[in-house]
């Protein structure tokens, strides 16, 4: 199949979108993408839903294609418009404490900051990468030994650069909260990939 084409009909795929995951996936996700005859995004641009919904459609491939998430069992569960859930399952090789069987604290932070980045990318009506400029975790207690950790991350300003975000990392509900933040995040347009003909930036 020919460099940014799709299987689908004539105007239900964003052509950017399409280029934009040629150069971001592995090829095998890139190919389940296009076989499975869904739109990528609808055609309104005015509709601020447009980019969470391509999130909530592929999510499993959104799991599948991050390394470090396979690695350490990092889930997204729920997307919505600046509003991302995941859960982080307890695992022994998570463990930074052998005593007490506690999630070492490096891996709740990655977590809330990457739930964060993609809550920022799920508020935006346009595809946007961002990189994370500040993030700032405050420890309410460590979490417990052999339960999952649930985050949730909010994207709640966005402006023509910057994102800004609030994030939780909890037992069960918010009341039994293990961690919070609040993190700036870059806003950056995506770059065609070195296979592109074209070699500029997405509008």
């Amino acid at each position: 199949m020919p460099f940014g084409a799709s299987p689908l009909p004539p105007g239900r795929v964003t052509f950017a979108v399409s280029l934009e995951l040629e150069r971001c996936y592995p090829a095998w996700v890139r190919r389940q993408i296009r076989t499975r005859g869904k739109p990528l995004m609808n055609d309104d641009k005015n509709d601020p839903d447009r980019i969470a919904a391509v999130m909530r459609e592929h999510v499993d491939l959104m799991n599948s294609a991050v390394p470090w998430g396979n690695e350490v069992g990092f889930q997204v569960t729920k997307v919505e418009r600046g509003h991302v859930w995941g859960l982080q399952p307890w695992s022994e090789k998570l463990v930074g404490d052998p005593e007490t069987g506690v999630i070492h604290g490096g891996v709740i932070t990655t977590f809330l900051d990457n739930l964060s980045g993609m809550a920022c990318t799920a508020a935006m009506t346009k595809l946007r990468f961002v990189a994370t400029i500040d993030l700032r975790i405050d420890y309410m207690r460590p979490a417990e030994k052999g339960l999952d950790i649930i985050g949730e991350a909010e994207c709640y300003r966005v402006t023509k650069s910057v994102c800004f975000t609030r994030a939780w990392a909890y037992h069960g509900t918010r009341d039994r909260l293990i961690a919070t933040s609040a993190g700036t995040f870059a806003i950056n347009k995506p770059r065609f990939g070195s296979q592109s003909p074209q070699g500029k930036t997405l509008p």
